[in-house]
Protein backbone atom coordinates (compact mmCIF):
# COMPACT_ATOMS: atom_id res chain seq x y z
CA UNK A 1 0.00 0.00 0.00
CA UNK A 2 3.12 2.57 0.84
CA UNK A 3 3.87 1.82 -2.81
CA UNK A 4 0.93 2.62 -4.51
CA UNK A 5 0.70 5.77 -2.25
CA UNK A 6 3.99 6.92 -3.52
CA UNK A 7 3.07 6.97 -6.80
CA UNK A 8 -0.30 8.72 -6.63
CA UNK A 9 2.12 11.85 -4.84
CA UNK A 10 4.21 11.52 -7.91
CA UNK A 11 1.24 11.69 -10.31
CA UNK A 12 0.02 14.45 -7.99
CA UNK A 13 3.66 16.41 -8.32
CA UNK A 14 3.57 16.01 -12.13
CA UNK A 15 0.13 17.12 -12.71
CA UNK A 16 0.46 20.20 -10.50
CA UNK A 17 4.23 21.01 -12.11
CA UNK A 18 2.18 21.00 -15.55
CA UNK A 19 -0.57 23.28 -14.05
CA UNK A 20 2.15 25.35 -12.99
CA UNK A 21 3.40 25.63 -16.88
CA UNK A 22 0.51 25.35 -18.16
CA UNK A 23 0.08 29.02 -16.05
CA UNK A 24 3.46 30.33 -17.13
CA UNK A 25 2.87 29.37 -20.81
CA UNK A 26 -0.64 30.96 -20.62
CA UNK A 27 0.54 34.14 -18.97
CA UNK A 28 3.34 34.55 -21.56
CA UNK A 29 0.36 34.01 -24.36
CA UNK A 30 -1.63 37.06 -22.69
CA UNK A 31 1.65 38.93 -22.34
CA UNK A 32 2.31 38.56 -25.50
CA UNK A 33 -1.25 39.82 -27.21
CA UNK A 34 -0.71 42.72 -24.90
CA UNK A 35 2.25 43.89 -26.67
CA UNK A 36 0.71 43.05 -30.25
CA UNK A 37 -2.23 45.16 -29.38
CA UNK A 38 0.28 47.88 -28.08
CA UNK A 39 1.65 47.78 -31.10
CA UNK A 40 -1.79 48.05 -33.21
CA UNK A 41 -2.63 51.12 -31.45
CA UNK A 42 0.91 52.77 -32.12
CA UNK A 43 0.48 51.59 -36.07
CA UNK A 44 -2.61 53.56 -36.14
CA UNK A 45 -1.43 56.54 -34.03
CA UNK A 46 1.68 56.71 -36.57
CA UNK A 47 -0.78 56.50 -39.84
CA UNK A 48 -3.24 59.16 -37.73
CA UNK A 49 -0.65 61.73 -37.97
CA UNK A 50 0.94 60.82 -41.30
CA UNK A 51 -2.38 61.43 -42.55
CA UNK A 52 -2.92 64.51 -40.53
CA UNK A 53 0.43 66.10 -41.78
CA UNK A 54 -0.39 65.38 -45.76
CA UNK A 55 -3.77 66.76 -45.29
CA UNK A 56 -2.27 69.75 -43.56
CA UNK A 57 0.45 70.13 -46.46
CA UNK A 58 -2.44 69.55 -49.25
CA UNK A 59 -4.89 72.18 -47.21
CA UNK A 60 -1.55 74.47 -47.27
CA UNK A 61 -1.11 74.32 -50.73
CA UNK A 62 -5.06 74.86 -51.62
CA UNK A 63 -4.37 78.09 -49.85
CA UNK A 64 -1.50 79.12 -51.26
CA UNK A 65 -3.13 78.53 -54.46
CA UNK A 66 -5.93 80.06 -53.24
CA UNK A 67 -3.88 82.98 -52.29
CA UNK A 68 -2.35 83.48 -55.30
CA UNK A 69 -5.32 83.42 -57.80
CA UNK A 70 -6.65 86.42 -55.72
CA UNK A 71 -3.70 88.46 -56.03
CA UNK A 72 -3.61 87.41 -59.58
CA UNK A 73 -7.35 88.23 -60.06
CA UNK A 74 -6.88 92.04 -58.43
CA UNK A 75 -5.36 94.74 -60.07
CA UNK A 76 -2.43 96.22 -58.50
CA UNK A 77 -3.47 99.93 -57.64
CA UNK A 78 -0.54 101.98 -56.64
CA UNK A 79 -1.98 106.13 -55.68
CA UNK A 80 0.62 108.52 -54.43
CA UNK A 81 -0.86 111.64 -53.96
CA UNK A 82 1.31 114.64 -52.90
CA UNK A 83 0.27 117.78 -51.22
CA UNK A 84 2.17 120.82 -51.85
CA UNK A 85 1.51 123.79 -50.51
CA UNK A 86 2.16 127.21 -51.73
CA UNK A 87 2.57 130.51 -50.16
CA UNK A 88 0.78 133.24 -52.33
CA UNK A 89 1.23 136.24 -50.27
CA UNK A 90 2.90 139.31 -52.13
CA UNK A 91 6.55 139.55 -50.55
CA UNK A 92 7.52 142.88 -50.24
CA UNK A 93 11.47 144.18 -50.49
CA UNK A 94 12.55 146.31 -48.06
CA UNK A 95 13.62 149.65 -49.86
CA UNK A 96 10.93 149.71 -52.76
CA UNK A 97 7.98 148.79 -51.08
CA UNK A 98 6.99 146.94 -54.38
CA UNK A 99 6.27 143.27 -55.11
CA UNK A 100 9.45 141.38 -55.23
CA UNK A 101 9.00 139.09 -58.11
CA UNK A 102 8.47 141.66 -60.77
CA UNK A 103 12.15 143.56 -59.72
CA UNK A 104 15.06 141.45 -60.78
CA UNK A 105 17.61 143.62 -58.76
CA UNK A 106 15.59 144.24 -55.00
CA UNK A 107 17.95 145.28 -52.49
CA UNK A 108 15.34 143.00 -49.38
CA UNK A 109 15.70 139.25 -49.15
CA UNK A 110 13.22 136.90 -50.89
CA UNK A 111 12.91 132.98 -50.57
CA UNK A 112 13.44 130.89 -53.54
CA UNK A 113 11.42 128.29 -51.46
CA UNK A 114 7.85 128.52 -49.81
CA UNK A 115 8.26 128.65 -45.80
CA UNK A 116 5.70 126.25 -43.91
CA UNK A 117 4.01 127.87 -41.11
CA UNK A 118 3.85 126.01 -37.42
CA UNK A 119 6.34 124.67 -35.25
CA UNK A 120 9.28 122.97 -37.09
CA UNK A 121 9.79 119.11 -35.83
CA UNK A 122 13.24 120.41 -34.51
CA UNK A 123 11.16 122.73 -31.99
CA UNK A 124 8.79 120.14 -31.12
CA UNK A 125 12.14 117.61 -30.74
CA UNK A 126 13.68 120.08 -28.26
CA UNK A 127 10.80 120.74 -26.29
CA UNK A 128 10.03 117.05 -25.67
CA UNK A 129 13.57 115.77 -25.47
CA UNK A 130 13.77 118.51 -22.96
CA UNK A 131 10.90 118.04 -20.62
CA UNK A 132 11.79 113.91 -20.78
CA UNK A 133 15.66 114.30 -20.41
CA UNK A 134 14.58 116.84 -17.20
CA UNK A 135 12.16 113.97 -16.07
CA UNK A 136 14.83 111.42 -16.62
CA UNK A 137 17.97 113.20 -15.25
CA UNK A 138 15.81 114.22 -11.70
CA UNK A 139 14.86 110.65 -11.21
CA UNK A 140 18.44 108.84 -11.97
CA UNK A 141 20.19 111.77 -10.00
CA UNK A 142 18.93 111.00 -6.49
CA UNK A 143 21.41 113.05 -4.70
CA UNK A 144 21.14 116.02 -6.29
CA UNK A 145 18.05 116.07 -8.53
CA UNK A 146 18.47 119.82 -9.85
CA UNK A 147 21.90 119.47 -11.15
CA UNK A 148 20.25 115.95 -12.43
CA UNK A 149 17.04 117.76 -14.09
CA UNK A 150 19.33 120.62 -15.79
CA UNK A 151 22.29 118.34 -17.51
CA UNK A 152 19.39 115.43 -18.49
CA UNK A 153 17.36 118.58 -20.12
CA UNK A 154 20.46 119.11 -21.89
CA UNK A 155 21.01 115.96 -23.20
CA UNK A 156 17.26 115.56 -24.17
CA UNK A 157 17.03 119.14 -25.83
CA UNK A 158 20.01 117.90 -28.03
CA UNK A 159 19.23 114.63 -28.80
CA UNK A 160 15.16 116.20 -29.45
CA UNK A 161 16.59 118.60 -31.85
CA UNK A 162 18.73 117.08 -33.83
CA UNK A 163 15.93 113.85 -34.36
CA UNK A 164 13.37 116.54 -35.25
CA UNK A 165 15.99 118.44 -37.60
CA UNK A 166 16.47 114.96 -39.40
CA UNK A 167 12.83 114.69 -39.89
CA UNK A 168 12.69 118.17 -40.92
CA UNK A 169 14.98 117.37 -43.76
CA UNK A 170 13.42 114.16 -44.73
CA UNK A 171 10.11 116.06 -45.35
CA UNK A 172 12.09 118.67 -47.17
CA UNK A 173 11.06 121.66 -44.86
CA UNK A 174 15.12 122.03 -44.10
CA UNK A 175 16.99 121.84 -47.25
CA UNK A 176 19.78 118.78 -46.56
CA UNK A 177 23.41 120.07 -46.27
Amino acid sequence: MSVFMLTACKKDNTVAEKSLEQQKVEFQQRQLEIEQQKLAIEKERMAYETQKKADSIVESNKAKAAAATAVAAKPKVVTRTRTVYVNNTPRTSSSSGTYAGTQGTSSGTTQGTTQKQGMSKAAKGTIIGTVGGAAAGAIINKNNRGAGAVIGGIVGGATGYAIGRAQDRKDGRVQPR
